[in-house]
């Protein structure tokens, strides 16, 4: 497989409400300082999960404490009740959901943004250093090709491979596209521990949350014989356990969460492929971590 920038194409994901940026210095408005930022997250969210996992990867407890909320809204409308006052302070007269991901400033008490990936990078470039470089120097264009191959090619197909209300001939595409894009991941990832360079990077972080998520969500609505199909790439699903097992990435796995989160949000009809398990999530984060955290 090659990783290689991809056409811009309108990301599945909702555009944010919030997108100010961290800094180096005080011309930014929100510069660089340990324990002034806070994170509020719900792993059952995949951007949420996202955020967390990058969050441990860095180390990141005392120089940007995490907050985490419940993995079902508790709003009327969606979002969560703890981040509204954070909302109302941040836009007047704010009336939409107060959602998660939130990177807050505890100095204004106000939202910096609610946009996951520029949270991640900023974590990672500017409280980050010295530690595990998550965006190494040239690897951008290839880590952004990652991120559109997993929100293009495996949640997007999958969902739209399992939705409700769409004919067959546009399921059985999306499926075509979902196992196109599995395969090639499994042939690059023959042989290699991560997705590029030598060790950890933003992208193993983003397949991996990509794979919780089409074996914990999307395959509830997959048949199981499609499912069977998406399981068929072993060095893919191999490295998917390997990740399980890395503190970083299970203590962060809330699978009660996730599957509480999808049964109140989703409106599709369950399938047979529900019942078919792609890998035990909780055994092969236990072991390396004991118990799960939540």
């Amino acid at each position: 497989m090659s990783v290689t920038p991809l056409a811009a194409v309108p990301s599945p994901r909702p555009t944010p409400a919030f997108r100010g940026r961290i800094g180096r210095d005080a011309r930014s408005g929100h510069y660089a300082v340990p324990r002034r930022y806070r994170l509020h997250l719900s792993t059952a969210c995949a951007d949420g999960l996202r955020i967390a996992v990058t969050h441990r990867l860095l180390g990141l407890d005392e120089s940007c404490p995490a907050e985490f909320l419940s993995a079902v809204p508790d709003c009327p409308g969606g979002g969560h009740l703890a981040l509204r006052p954070l909302y109302e302070a941040s836009a007047h007269r704010y009336s939409g959901p107060a959602a998660a991901p939130v990177l807050s400033d505890d100095w204004s008490g106000r939202i910096v943004s609610t946009h996951a990936p520029d949270i991640t990078r900023d974590l990672a470039r500017h409280f980050g250093e010295g530690g595990l470089q998550l965006y190494p120097c040239g690897a951008e264009s290839e880590i952004e090709a990652v991120e559109r191959l997993c929100a293009q090619g495996i949640e997007d197909a999958a969902q739209r491979a399992g939705a409700a209300g769409v004919d067959q001939q546009e399921r059985e595409e999306a499926l075509g596209r979902l196992l196109e894009t599995l395969g090639s991941l499994d042939r690059w990832l023959e042989g290699r521990e991560h997705m590029l360079r030598d060790e950890l990077t933003a992208a193993d972080v983003e397949l991996w949350v990509s794979l919780v998520q089409l074996d914990t969500v999307h395959r509830n609505h997959l048949d199981a014989a499609a499912v069977q199909r998406v399981a068929d790439h072993p060095h893919l699903w191999a490295y998917a356990r390997r990740l399980a097992a890395h503190p970083a990435f299970g203590t962060h796995l809330d699978l009660d969460g996730i599957a509480r989160r999808h049964h109140a949000r989703c409106q599709g009809l369950e399938a047979a492929g529900a019942a078919v398990q792609i890998l035990d999530w909780a055994a092969h984060a236990a072991d390396e971590t004991g118990a799960f955290r939540r």
